[in-house]
């Protein structure tokens, strides 16, 4: 009898070419499934709810694994960090689901926070976990700006040239942006992201945080579909996949790094 199990997963980015298993470079899902192997004694594959790019982290990703040989469920996370050691990968929580759960086609809703710090001196405690912005930048002006994205849009200026998406036509339900001393924080969520599109959505925003375009600037390139007018892209650092939700409510929460 096959077992299905859920897990929720934080994770460092910086090790990693990004989540998807790549031939010849490390990777977040092939970590995870040689951490399976061990627990399970032969190949398991690792179907996560997102790919993250290289260097983006997770607090809150969400995987499924089929296990040929069922165990105690309290015990799988034990047993995969134990054989993920020392990879910067942590299995929060392991819950055991019907076959029919799938942590990819499943979700409804997924959140993704991006984290600047907003201050002249560098980073120490934060490097490869935030974008250093040293110049000034108005939080209420940007969070203003972002609220032009919200709905169904197409999001052609903010997609990458190498998105896979069959359409550039997203819903973005929610966007903030927030101030917490040096730290700000932008928080978007969607049923679904084009590739890069977050760290697009970022770097645009700087460009008016630090007064170099008016508000109605990300209305404008939004409206024009064409990559061309995008802002600079933000680093992959300062983005992390937060939270990811499921059909009756269910919300699996990860907690700001």
């Amino acid at each position: 009898m096959v077992q299905r199990v859920k897990l929720t997963i934080e994770y460092n980015g910086r090790p990693f070419a990004g989540w998807q298993r790549q031939a010849d470079q490390p990777s977040v899902q092939a970590a995870l499934e040689a951490a399976a192997m061990q627990l399970d004694g032969q190949p398991v594959i690792v179907q996560g709810a997102g790919r993250t790019d290289a260097g983006v982290h997770a607090t809150g990703q969400v995987a499924h694994i089929d296990l040929m040989k069922p165990r105690p469920i309290r015990k799988v996370a034990d047993a995969l960090n134990f054989y993920l050691r020392p990879d910067p990968i942590a299995v929060l929580a392991a819950e055991e689901v019907d076959i029919g759960f799938n942590a990819r086609f499943s979700a409804t809703r997924r959140a993704y926070r991006y984290c600047i710090i907003n201050r002249r001196a560098d980073l120490a405690l934060e490097r490869g976990r935030a974008w250093r912005v040293p110049q000034a930048l108005d939080v209420a002006r940007m969070n203003a700006a972002a609220q032009y994205l919200v709905g169904v849009h197409d999001f052609s200026t903010f997609r990458d040239a190498d998105c896979q998406a069959l359409t550039p036509v997203k819903s973005l339900d929610e966007i903030s942006v927030q101030r917490f001393g040096d730290r700000i924080e932008v928080t978007v969520e969607a049923r679904s992201f084009l590739h890069r599109q977050v760290r697009s959505i970022v770097g645009s925003l700087i460009e008016i945080g630090r007064g170099a375009k008016p508000e109605i600037w990300l209305d404008q390139i939004l409206a024009a579909r064409d990559r061309a007018k995008c802002g600079p892209v933000a680093p992959a650092e300062g983005l992390y996949l937060e939270r990811v939700d499921y059909d009756g409510g269910e919300r699996v929460p990860g907690e700001a790094l």
